[in-house]
């Protein structure tokens, strides 16, 4: 019960990746994890999910994938995380994660009707928040790296919203006691968000975007990260 699992359901961008590892490292690392303390499960790449009852806690990655591409790996997640759910297992779903939780839970994603979000953006906790036992003792507002197209639509019915932001208004929800999915990335660094804005520069100007105003957005983004360190110990404390 000591382990953690991390559930890969997709990875950066290969070039990135051979330079800094993958999503999976960049969260067991942010996470504190040794080798050893935690096992990757590649569902993207078709692998099976484990008993929910082996792991302290779990880690949903994020994704280039959509939660909307209706992949059979897609709806094996979404019922592996009901399974969990209903297990009492501590999840922790990051962006596409994030999305897929609250698909799976009775809620909904799809593609946000304002378009991309991307850079760094203002987390702004919600009166519910201050109760959390992840969140509790963060600042009212603070800075989360984001790269999104699709969104938590609407949360799954009886969820605490517990974080919103201006261009979207679902960046935290926790589903029973130990269910959390962010919006955000806890797990990027400012060099990470960078790359992604690169990357996606084209189809940024395309849509009309000042990618130069995105870039000025970025900064380092410690309260964000700590929700990784955070969850470890709400799963040991447990």
């Amino acid at each position: 019960m000591d382990k953690f699992l991390i559930v890969r359901t997709g990875g950066t961008f290969p070039d990135y990746a051979r330079k800094r590892k993958d999503f999976e490292h960049w969260t067991a690392e942010g996470m504190g994890l040794a080798d050893g303390q935690w096992l990757c499960v590649d569902v993207q790449a078709g692998e099976p999910l484990p008993d929910p009852a082996g792991f302290a806690g779990a880690a949903m990655t994020g994704s280039h994938d959509m939660v909307t591409d209706g992949m059979q790996w897609i709806h094996d997640t979404k019922a592996w995380v009901c399974r969990a759910v209903d297990a009492g297992l501590p999840l922790l779903g990051i962006c596409f994660g994030h999305q897929l939780m609250a698909d799976a839970l009775g809620g909904e994603a799809g593609y946000h009707p304002d378009g991309v979000e991307i850079g760094t953006a203002d987390i702004t906790l919600t009166a519910e928040a201050g109760a959390d036992p992840l969140l509790v003792g963060l600042p009212a507002v603070f800075k989360g790296h984001v790269t999104h197209s699709q969104t938590a639509l609407r949360v799954p019915p009886g969820a605490a919203l517990l974080a919103t932001g201006t261009h979207d208004p679902h960046q935290c929800f926790r589903v029973g006691e130990h269910a959390w999915g962010v919006q955000f990335h806890p797990e990027f660094d400012a060099d990470a968000i960078r790359h992604y804005i690169d990357m996606r520069e084209a189809d940024l100007l395309q849509e009309g975007c000042d990618v130069t105003g995105i870039r000025a957005t970025v900064c380092d983004t410690p309260e964000s990260a700590s929700l990784l360190v955070r969850f470890v110990e709400y799963c040991r404390k447990r």
